[in-house]
């Protein structure tokens, strides 16, 4: 099964991360995102408030916002989940 990964618009982005009940700052960290300290003393993202732009031609990558998505249990197809044990440590034959 091919893995669809489109481009998000700026709206579906926002959108996706209002769903999370993130701020800005919080889905930037949640993505590894650079943060600044604001004008008026909080945290901001600019890379963030960009890719939420409409009038800012960047876009985030298809790839970035799928993990997006399965981090914030949005995806609809996959979810993440732990990796099961194998049931040991391999034997030498």
């Amino acid at each position: 099964m091919p893995l669809n990964m489109p481009v998000p618009t700026g709206d579906q982005l926002k959108a996706a991360r209002v769903a999370a009940g993130l701020s800005q700052a919080q889905a930037a960290e949640l993505m590894d995102y650079p943060l600044q300290t604001g004008s008026r003393g909080g945290v901001q993202s600019r890379t963030w408030q960009a890719l939420e732009s409409s009038t800012d031609e960047r876009n985030m990558q298809g790839p970035v916002f799928a993990m997006f998505l399965l981090l914030t249990g949005q995806h609809p197809d996959f979810v993440l989940a732990p990796r099961q044990p194998t049931g040991g440590p391999a034997s030498a034959d």
